[in-house]
């Protein structure tokens, strides 16, 4: 897996997925919001599995 999520992209995502995963865990939001752990991945990981099927690449760094 090569890296298809920029520095921002990564951020915005890691901030969401923190901020619905703490509402989850105190029950402001519903179940619903345990999604936020796919967000949260992505913005540590920086891979997106759905940037290669829409063809999308926001991270600046050129794959070898």
């Amino acid at each position: 897996m090569t890296c298809n999520a920029g520095k921002l992209d990564r951020i915005i995502r890691f901030t969401i997925g923190v901020v619905f995963i703490s509402l989850a865990a105190t029950h402001v939001l519903g179940p619903m919001a345990w999604f936020g752990v796919i967000p949260l991945l992505v913005g540590l990981s920086g891979w997106c599995p759905l940037y290669p099927l829409l063809g999308i690449n926001t991270c600046k760094i050129k794959a070898k």
